[in-house]
């Protein structure tokens, strides 16, 4: 089978045996992809290819489909584009982490999605840019991403609504199932589905808040996707955050 070119965002790696990762790859060419990386530490000094797999990593690489296995093997991997930041700043690349757990868990589609990835894209390149408002952008993330996985809310906010999650569209009344983000964090969701990154610095919210809001916009999600339980990275975003 020929060889193809790609574009990728690393979400997740799993060391094999001594000198090889398998690496989930979300793609512009043929959505989420597993890869078999071999030779991660050269022998002979030329470079460390694990260095280049980090979480939320934009990528440049030849994929080679595999007639013996269902994972393709990677070659030729270049960063598109190195991060000034995210690697450095201990807020963006808890971010990162956080990003990057959550795709790997949600997003499973093997199909070129091409609104997705530009999106995905696109955030990395935001978060790396930014400065001021940074403590906001999972949260902004999150709720953007909503709209790619199928249930972004249905209509717009009304000041003193909540939002119902199951219905996934904001009321002024309070449903039977009782099932809801409160007045504050429909709000701020409100907020989040109007705002862009550069100005995620104007949204004021209290450390105490900002852990609730995720913790109700987790139950949304976990309401339509039963994957994205028990993230990780939560406990280290608590900590930064």
């Amino acid at each position: 089978m020929n060889s193809y070119k790609a574009h990728g965002i690393v979400l997740h790696t799993i060391k094999y045996g001594d000198s090889s990762l398998v690496a989930y790859i979300l793609t512009d060419a043929i959505g989420r992809q597993t890869y078999m990386v071999q030779g991660v530490k050269s022998a002979k000094g030329k470079g460390n290819k694990s260095a280049l797999l980090q979480p939320m990593f934009l990528l440049e690489f030849e994929g080679l489909p595999s007639t013996r296995s269902q994972m393709d093997r990677m070659k030729d991997i270049r960063l598109e584009q190195p991060l000034q930041s995210v690697p450095f700043d201990v807020r963006k690349s808890t971010i990162s982490l956080f990003m990057a757990e959550v795709l790997y868990k949600l997003v499973r589609e093997t199909e070129q999605d091409t609104q997705l990835f530009d999106f995905v894209h696109d955030s990395v390149i935001a978060l790396d840019h930014m400065d001021s408002g940074i403590a906001n952008f999972h949260l902004w993330f999150m709720v953007q991403l909503s709209a790619f996985l199928g249930f972004y809310p249905a209509n717009s906010y009304t000041e003193g609504d909540i939002f119902d999650i199951a219905e996934g569209s904001f009321t002024g009344r309070m449903p039977e199932h009782a099932l809801v983000l409160n007045r504050p964090n429909a709000a701020l969701l409100g907020a989040l589905m109007e705002c862009e990154t550069d100005r995620l610095g104007e949204i004021a919210i209290s450390r105490g808040q900002r852990n609730d809001f995720l913790a109700s916009l987790l139950h949304y999600f976990g309401y339509h996707l039963d994957a994205v339980h028990k993230v990780q990275s939560l406990r280290i975003l608590g900590e930064v955050f």
